[in-house]
């Protein structure tokens, strides 16, 4: 995901663990280096994290050596970003307690140009005192709504994915007829996209599939996973078909080496189910 800025740019020390061969770029902003996530906690009040899944969410945090938690002071705050699992969510929050510290779990929607425009929707969940105290950072990113207890923010965004890939499902579905129709693809969404069947998915992901630029925004492997926890959670609906079905069709992106593709992308499944050769 894109970011706007750095914390360092609006004033704050910013000490980081990114991947390698992000953090040359984020030092050259203004960024310091740490080893660990515990010595990024150890040199911070509070810490946002954002990681692939939540296997990476339980090494990062709670590993007893060189986890968040490890090095996190007394009164610390843990935000983490991650689209993760709410049982897990709920047991961050549990240990972060029992440290004497907070956790907030805050996944994001609004893709990399949310990202990068810093309008992105915040979903939070846990203490609302806490999500509250944290205001001023949140809305760097963009607006934050708390949803709340632990685990709230994490169902909240597993909902949002629901929505998401049915609205990228229909909008691959729509370019691809009108495409076969012989009607202009650009034309097409213009027309439409004022009306009904107008969104921020079509706005954002419509002209990506006119242009084949499938490469900008976020992997497709990640929203089979956020379908994925949806259709596996033990809370929430127990039924849903059409997250199923969106799940396997973003599934074939996958099984076509499209992993690391982008969520537009899946206009390739739909022509490939066509016949439609571009």
């Amino acid at each position: 995901m894109e970011v706007n800025s750095t914390a360092a740019e609006f004033g704050f020390p910013a000490p980081v663990r990114p991947a390698a061969t992000r953090a040359a770029a984020l030092v050259a902003a203004g960024a310091s280096l740490a080893g660990s996530p515990a010595a990024v906690a150890a040199a911070s009040d509070v810490v946002f994290t954002m990681v692939g899944n939540p296997g990476d969410v339980r090494a990062i945090v709670l590993d007893g050596a060189a986890g968040v938690l490890a090095g996190l002071r007394p009164g610390g705050v843990l935000v983490d970003c991650t689209s993760s699992s709410p049982s897990l969510a709920r047991e961050v929050a549990a240990a972060a307690h029992a440290a004497g510290c907070h956790a907030v779990d805050s996944p994001v929607s609004g893709g990399d140009v949310g990202a990068r425009d810093g309008t992105l929707a915040i979903l939070a969940g846990g203490d609302e005192a806490v999500v509250t105290w944290l205001g001023p950072l949140l809305a760097h990113l963009g607006r934050p709504t708390y949803m709340g207890p632990p685990g709230s923010g994490q169902s909240s965004k597993i909902a949002n994915q629901i929505a998401v890939a049915g609205a990228v499902v229909g909008v691959s579905e729509a370019v691809a007829f009108a495409a076969a129709a012989g009607i202009d693809e650009s034309l097409f969404l213009a027309a439409v996209s004022k009306g009904a069947a107008g969104s921020r998915v079509m706005d954002i992901f419509g002209e990506r599939m006119v242009r084949r630029e499938f490469a900008t925004g976020g992997a497709v492997k990640y929203i089979v996973k956020d379908l994925g926890m949806a259709l596996e959670t033990e809370e929430g609906a127990k039924a849903l078909p059409g997250t199923a079905l969106f799940r396997q069709m973003f599934s074939a992106m996958v099984a076509n080496g499209d992993g690391d593709l982008c969520l537009q992308g899946l206009i390739t499944v739909v022509e490939r189910l066509n016949g439609i050769r571009k």
